[in-house]
């Protein structure tokens, strides 16, 4: 088969699956698969997500930047989760907040691969953080050896291997080890999960994806809050033996650990969805999930990051812990997740 026959017959494969080719004609490609109605809507509800995010979680990182003390490492990873999140809407969400009430992506392939390099990078940065946090809640709560001997340059270690890890794999398709393709709705780009029912490299790509930036990192956090939970039934009765400063310093590492739980439920809840009908997409009948009911797990993810600055307010104001008192503050010294806000810690 010659590579024109070969290219022609990949074109009629994607394009019977709701997915297509670079070589199929663009105004197809990305013309909205949705009613106009639905576009706007979507569109709406973006902006919505991406305003209330980027506000959200600049105000995070402003009252990181404006703090007078030193960041504590619990707290150097809070502000990186927030930079994923405002990354991923002041330079994502526009674009595709505009495609949306334009009816299709009005960009083209270059900006397409653009913004799906920008959403894997960011949304894999999230996930690789929040997974840092949880081995931390572990060592602190299960290892207490461990938990005192972490320091700040282990954060900012942790830090290089978040962003060269996510630099990793949301830059292996734009140097055509996969690619970035549009959704089946065709307003919105991201990975192109057909590749797995193309050839076996496509096929042991998008296995290696989801293996390293899903299942792998949400092992690891299963694992560190189920050990945890174990720990912490099991030494009850300890804790009870303790002296008061310690019973404080254990009772806020464990409210500090529920928050990192809620957290990472939160993400995986909104990303969830999105990887079962990319799993479908990739290794079953795409036609098994209609193109509007496609758009909703799609719709989840992307307001992921418009949750985590809620979570810090809810506990901000609902929590006493987490309200300035001399005898926690100096154990949260030691232990904080949270950063300075007004006059509470977040």
């Amino acid at each position: 088969m010659t590579i024109m026959e070969t290219l022609t017959h990949n074109d009629s494969f994607f394009e019977s699956r709701d997915h297509v080719s670079h070589s199929s004609n663009d105004g197809d490609i990305f013309t909205s698969k949705l009613p106009w109605e639905a576009d706007i809507a979507a569109g709406i509800y973006l902006l919505v997500i991406g305003v209330l995010s980027s506000l959200g979680n600049g105000y995070v990182l402003y009252t990181a930047i404006t703090r007078k003390k030193k960041l504590r490492p619990a707290e150097i990873m809070t502000i990186n989760l927030a930079v994923c999140d405002l990354g991923i809407s002041v330079a994502g969400k526009p674009f595709c907040v505009v495609s949306f009430l334009s009816h299709g992506w009005i960009f083209g392939w270059t900006i397409c691969k653009a913004y799906g390099w920008v959403g894997f990078f960011f949304g894999c940065g999230s996930l690789i953080t929040l997974t840092v946090v949880s081995l931390d809640r572990y060592l602190k709560i299960c290892h207490l050896r461990y938990g005192t001997w972490l320091k700040r340059r282990h954060a900012f270690i942790s830090l290089l291997f978040i962003w060269s890890y996510a630099s990793l794999w949301a830059t292996l398709p734009l140097v055509g080890v996969g690619d970035y393709a549009p959704e089946p709705f065709g307003a919105s780009c991201t990975l192109n999960w057909a590749l797995a029912q193309q050839s076996l490299n496509g096929k042991i790509f998008v296995i290696a994806i989801l293996f390293f930036c899903l299942l792998l990192p949400t092992a690891v956090i299963v694992f560190s809050y189920a050990k945890i939970i174990g720990k912490v039934k099991s030494s009850a009765k300890e804790i009870a033996h303790f002296d008061t400063r310690n019973q404080k310093n254990h009772t806020l590492e464990i409210k500090l650990t529920k928050v990192a739980m809620l957290i990472c439920s939160g993400f995986l809840i909104a990303w969830i969805p999105y990887a079962v009908v990319s799993v479908i997409s990739a290794f079953g009948n795409p036609d098994t999930v209609p193109i509007p009911a496609s758009v909703i797990p799609t719709l989840l993810a992307k307001s992921s990051a418009m949750y985590n600055p809620i979570i810090y307010q809810v506990i901000d104001y609902k929590r006493p812990c987490c309200r300035k008192d001399n005898s926690l503050q100096k154990s949260n010294s030691r232990s904080g997740i949270f950063i300075q806000s007004g006059n509470s810690t977040l």
